[in-house]
């Protein structure tokens, strides 16, 4: 399992699919860069930012699901180490942030449904809920969708929320992460962060 993590209390972590722009929210979240790479799963460790003073963490969990060039065995393991490792933290995570691609998510979540299999996304937003971490969902690239409320309703039932979206908004929240548009994304947190008392944190969001 990952091990690179920093001995703080508090974290904040980020899940999804590779190339849904989880690294770039993150530069957005923290104002530094993260190596990213141009193919998909190039994140195979988690990448952590962290403050002592706050006793805080965010972290970048590796990409899930499809990577080209990776063989179903390795995406496995990787699916494996990050529902170990929230699993494992989970008391400590205050708010999980699952990234999906806006323009894409649902055709992804369809092509996947069966009666034999769930979606990666599905199944990931259900597991974080599970495990009592309050979660938010980041609808990016909205910028490239055209129909914003009708595919953002057509999520919510992909995740078993009623429509519409706008009554979910502290768990979905459409951003566009590279445009710096993610206001959405830090209400949604910070209503969490109050729920647990942690308003200190807001300098954050």
């Amino acid at each position: 399992m990952f091990d690179t993590r920093p001995d703080r209390e508090a974290e904040v972590v980020l899940v999804g699919r590779s190339n849904v722009g989880k690294s770039t929210l993150m530069r957005e979240i923290t104002g530094h860069k993260f190596d990213t790479g141009g193919k998909p799963g190039v994140t195979r460790q988690p990448n952590h930012y962290d403050w002592a003073a706050e006793d805080f963490v965010v972290t970048d969990l590796p990409g899930f699901g499809f990577m080209s060039g990776v063989d179903e065995e390795y995406r496995e393991a990787i699916k494996t180490d990050i529902v170990q490792y929230v699993e494992e933290y989970a008391d400590n995570i205050l708010v999980g942030v699952l990234v999906v691609d806006g323009k894409s998510a649902v055709d992804i979540i369809d092509r996947h449904s069966g009666p034999d299999e769930i979606p990666y996304d599905v199944e990931m937003f259900h597991f974080l809920r599970d495990v009592d971490v309050p979660t938010v969902v980041a609808v990016n690239k909205m910028d490239k969708v055209d129909e914003k409320d009708e595919r953002l309703n057509e999520l919510c039932d992909r995740l078993g929320l009623y429509p519409p979206w706008k009554q979910w908004q502290e768990t979905v929240a459409p951003i566009t992460a590279k445009n710096g548009q993610i206001s959405s994304l830090n209400e949604a947190v910070r209503t969490h962060l109050h729920e647990q008392n942690r308003d200190d944190l807001f300098k954050f969001f």
